[in-house]
C-alpha cells in the first residue's frame, strides 16, 4: 500500500500558517502555544514553530521506519519523498515567505528523509541479495 510522504503535513501546515493565517509576514511563529513555570523560575514557552519543528520531527522519525520496509511500493514513496524535497527547497529559494529558518531546518529532515530512505532501501536490498 503506497503512503505518500508524511512530511507533506508539514509543507501544507507551514502554508497554511503563513498564507493563510499569519499573512505573508509569518511573525506569528512566536505565537506561544503552551507557557510552564519550571522549578528553577523559569517560564518555558512553547510557540507554535517550536510545535512545527516537534511534529516535523516526529514524522521523520516515522518516514525513517516507513522506509525499512521494503515492497513495490517503496520505489514510488521515494520517488514522492525526492519530488516533495524538491518542492521544499523551489519554494525556500524562490517564496519570500519560505525564506526562514524554521521552513530550512523542515527541508533538512525531508532532505534527510531522501536520504535516509535511499540508504535503507540499498542496505535492506544488499541483505535480500547475496553478493558472492
Amino acid at each position: 500500500m503506497w503512503i505518500p510522504p508524511l512530511l507533506i503535513i508539514s509543507f501544507l501546515a507551514y502554508n497554511l500558517f503563513v498564507f493563510v493565517l499569519f499573512g505573508t509576514e509569518g511573525a506569528g511563529w512566536v505565537t506561544p502555544v503552551l507557557s510552564i513555570s519550571m522549578v528553577s523560575g523559569a517560564v518555558w514557552t512553547l510557540n507554535i514553530g517550536d510545535t512545527l519543528l516537534i511534529v516535523s520531527l516526529v514524522l521523520l522519525f516515522l518516514e525513517v521506519l516507513k522506509s525499512t520496509h521494503t515492497g513495490k511500493s517503496s520505489i514510488l514513496e521515494h520517488m514522492a519523498s525526492t519530488l516533495l524535497f524538491v518542492a521544499f527547497l523551489v519554494e525556500f529559494l524562490v517564496v519570500p515567505a519560505a525564506s526562514t529558518s524554521l521552513f530550512f531546518i523542515i527541508l533538512v529532515m525531508s532532505f534527510i528523509d531522501v536520504v535516509a530512505g535511499f540508504s535503507v532501501s540499498i542496505r535492506a536490498a544488499e541483505r535480500d541479495i547475496s553478493v558472492s
